[in-house]
C-alpha cells in the first residue's frame, strides 16, 4: 500500500513537472513570436523605400498632455534610465526631429565621395528605445555609401531588453550595426577604445548612447576632415529634454574649461561670424566634450587614443582637448552639424565615481598643465598629494609627439583661462 502512494505521488509530481516545462516552453515560444512579429513589422515600414521623414514619427504626435508627471511610474524611470521612460517608449524606436540647422546650412552641398564613417555607440544600463533611437537616426539620416558601420559596445548592461531584445531588433539594420559586449565592466573610455579597435571606417565618430543625430549631421564632419586629416571635429549639441524629451536648437556655442577642468560652454564672439560663411562658420574649440566628435582614425591612433590609465569616464575629453592642440591637430564645432543630446540630469549612472574621476583630473595635470599645476590645486587643494598612478607612458607619448608647452595653449588657443598668479603677459585673443 505504501509504495503504491509513493509511487502515485511520483507520478503525480512528474505530471505536475511535464505540466510547468510544457507552460514555460509555450510563453517562450508566444514572446518569441511577439519580438519577431514586432521586428516583421519594422522591417516591412522600412523595406517600403521611403525617405526619413516618411518612415519616422514627427515628436508632435505624442502630446505631453498623455503623461502623469506625478506617475509612480515616471519616477521609477527617472531614476532608473534618467529621463522620462514613458514618453519614450511612446516616441518609440524612430522619430523625426525639427531641422535646427541655419537656412545657410541648409543650402550646403557637400561632395558624393567622402571619407566612410564607423560610428561608435557605447551603453550601459540604456533605455531600450533611447538606444534604438539613436541608431535608428544615424541609419535614416546618414548616406549609406558612407555609412561603414555603427559599432554598439555594450559595458556589461544589467537590464533584460538590452540581451536577447537587443540582438532581435538590430537583424532590423541588416548587418549595418555589429554588438560588441565586453565580458567586464569596462567604463567608458576604454569601451570607446575598444569600439575603435575594431572600427574599419576612415573616420571614427563617437557618439553618446542618449543622442539624435539631424539631417545632413554626417557629411559636414567628414567633408572637414577629408580637407585636413588632423582636423578633429564636433557638432553642434542640441538639446533633448529629458522629462518631456522635446529637441531643442542649441545656440552656436564653443568648448572650454576653468581651472577645475570642468568643461563649460562659452559664447562665441560676433566677428567670428561675420565672414562670407556666417553662422556656417567653422568654429575653433579650445575643449570639447568628450561624447559626440569625429576624428580621423589613423589620426586617433598616432595621436595615442585615449589615455588607458583612466577609469570609467571624466577628464579624457580635456586631456583629449589639450593633447590635439598641443601635438599639431586642430579642434572645431561645425555649426551645419547638429546633433541632439539628453543630458539625463536625474540619472543615478551619471553620478561618476569620484575617486576615477579625480585620478582622471590629476593624470591631465601632471602630463599636461606644466608650471600651471599649481591653479588646480588652488580649486582641488585636497587632491594635492593625491596618486595618479603611473603616468611615464603618456610622458614619453608627449615628448614622441613633438607638443607644445602649455604656455603656449594659453597664449595661443584659450588666453581667456587666467592663471590665478602670474606674471606672464597677456597676448591678445586670436580667435
Amino acid at each position: 500500500m505504501k509504495s503504491v502512494i509513493i509511487q502515485g505521488l511520483f507520478c503525480g509530481f512528474l505530471a505536475i513537472g511535464l505540466w510547468a516545462s510544457m507552460l514555460l516552453l509555450f510563453l517562450h515560444l508566444e514572446q518569441e513570436d511577439m519580438l519577431e512579429n514586432e521586428k516583421e513589422e519594422l522591417l516591412k515600414k522600412r523595406s517600403l523605400g521611403k525617405n526619413a521623414h516618411q518612415q519616422t514619427r514627427h515628436s508632435e504626435d505624442v502630446t505631453h498632455d498623455e503623461v502623469n508627471f506625478s506617475d509612480p511610474e515616471l519616477i521609477q524611470g527617472l531614476r532608473r534610465y534618467g529621463l522620462n521612460a514613458i514618453m519614450s517608449r511612446r516616441l518609440g524606436i524612430e522619430r523625426e526631429v525639427p531641422d535646427s540647422r541655419d537656412k545657410i546650412c541648409q543650402q550646403k552641398h557637400y561632395p558624393f565621395n567622402l571619407p566612410t564613417a564607423s560610428i561608435i555607440i557605447c551603453f550601459y544600463n540604456e533605455e531600450f528605445n533611447t538606444l534604438l533611437r539613436a541608431v535608428s537616426s544615424v541609419v535614416n539620416l546618414s548616406p549609406q555609401h558612407l555609412l561603414e558601420e555603427i559599432i554598439l559596445v555594450d559595458d556589461m548592461s544589467e537590464f533584460d531588453d538590452l540581451k536577447d531584445k537587443l540582438d532581435y531588433y538590430l537583424e532590423i539594420f541588416r548587418g549595418k550595426v555589429k554588438l560588441i559586449r565586453n565580458k567586464k565592466r569596462e567604463g567608458l573610455i576604454r569601451s570607446k577604445m575598444i569600439g575603435a579597435s575594431r572600427a574599419s571606417g576612415d573616420i571614427l565618430v563617437f557618439l553618446d548612447s542618449h543622442c539624435e543625430v539631424n539631417r545632413v549631421w554626417l557629411e559636414p564632419l567628414l567633408h572637414a576632415i577629408a580637407k585636413d586629416h588632423k582636423m578633429v571635429v564636433c557638432p553642434i549639441i542640441d538639446v533633448i529634454n529629458e522629462l518631456t524629451l522635446d529637441y531643442m536648437a542649441a545656440p552656436i556655442v564653443r568648448g572650454a574649461f576653468d581651472w577645475n577642468l570642468n568643461l563649460r560652454w562659452d559664447n562665441v564672439f560676433a566677428y567670428e561670424l561675420d565672414g562670407p560663411e556666417g553662422p556656417s562658420t567653422p568654429i575653433r574649440s579650445p575643449a570639447m566634450t568628450g561624447g559626440i566628435f569625429a576624428i580621423n582614425r589613423h589620426y586617433f591612433n598616432e595621436l595615442g587614443q585615449y589615455d588607458n590609465g583612466m577609469d570609467i569616464c571624466g577628464g579624457e575629453n580635456v586631456e583629449l582637448s589639450l593633447r590635439i592642440w598641443m601635438c599639431g591637430g586642430q579642434l572645431f564645432i561645425l555649426p551645419c552639424s547638429r546633433v541632439g543630446y539628453n543630458s539625463k540630469a536625474l540619472s543615478q549612472h551619471r553620478r561618476a565615481n569620484q575617486s576615477a574621476l579625480s585620478r582622471n583630473l590629476l593624470r591631465v595635470v601632471h602630463v599636461w598643465l606644466d608650471e600651471y599645476k599649481g591653479n588646480f590645486f588652488l580649486q582641488r587643494p585636497s587632491l594635492t598629494y593625491v596618486s595618479c598612478g603611473n603616468i611615464s607612458e603618456r610622458v614619453e607619448l608627449r615628448k614622441r609627439l613633438g607638443c607644445k608647452s602649455f604656455q603656449w595653449y594659453l597664449d595661443n588657443i584659450f588666453p581667456e583661462l587666467e592663471p590665478f598668479n602670474t606674471e606672464r603677459k597677456r597676448k591678445k585673443n586670436r580667435f
